[in-house]
């Protein structure tokens, strides 16, 4: 008998998937962390990303069950599909760690973060900051004669493209609270 002479990859005559699932394709993936809220916790979590060398692109914490002493980390990162299941794996594997989701790969979910942008303008940079803002739907929360202090909230891409705007009209300084995300549904 001749041996059967299939070429890697799937195709429409094929029953099977014989496609590589090794991608070296980067992706980003917001995972959702529950951890008991003691400390040290989060220095564990953030040095499993240290020691491994994998990226944090945006971490937030913070406590969301009171009476049960438990806290909700919000991560960010990137990595090829097999760097992303090890986190995940490693997470799981961690004694204060409670639950890992996945949110990017468990469905639609809703993602915020929160700016204060301060714009140092003169003249007519002003005006058109005030202008640009109320597009954005930004709000003012400090001013003098020399500034403004934008709060935004919304997509990290939509933080990015109002600080993009706000740049041509004067010095632009920023803190930004990083992604808090949440699953779509029930």
């Amino acid at each position: 008998m001749s041996p059967l002479n299939i070429e890697k990859g799937s195709s429409s005559h094929s029953a099977y998937d014989l496609r590589s699932h090794m991608s070296d394709t980067v992706e980003t993936h917001t995972l959702a962390v529950l951890v008991q809220n003691e400390a040290g916790v989060l220095a564990r979590v953030i040095g499993l990303f240290s020691g491994r060398g994998y990226n944090i692109e945006s971490l937030t914490v913070a406590e969301v069950d009171r009476a049960g002493h438990r806290s909700r980390i919000t991560i960010v990162t990137s990595g090829t599909p097999q760097v992303i299941n090890q986190i995940k794996m490693q997470l799981e594997r961690m004694v204060p760690v409670h639950e890992v989701h996945d949110l990017t790969v468990e469905g639609p979910f809703v993602s915020r973060e929160l700016a204060l942008i301060k714009v140092i303008a003169k003249g007519e940079h002003r005006v058109e900051a005030l202008r640009i803002a109320e597009i954005f739907r930004a709000n003012v929360v400090d001013s003098t004669l020399q500034s403004f202090v934008f709060e935004i909230t919304g997509t990290p891409e939509k933080v990015d493209a109002f600080c993009d705007l706000m740049r041509p009209l004067g010095e632009v300084r920023l803190a930004r609270t990083g992604v808090a995300a949440i699953a779509r549904g029930v």
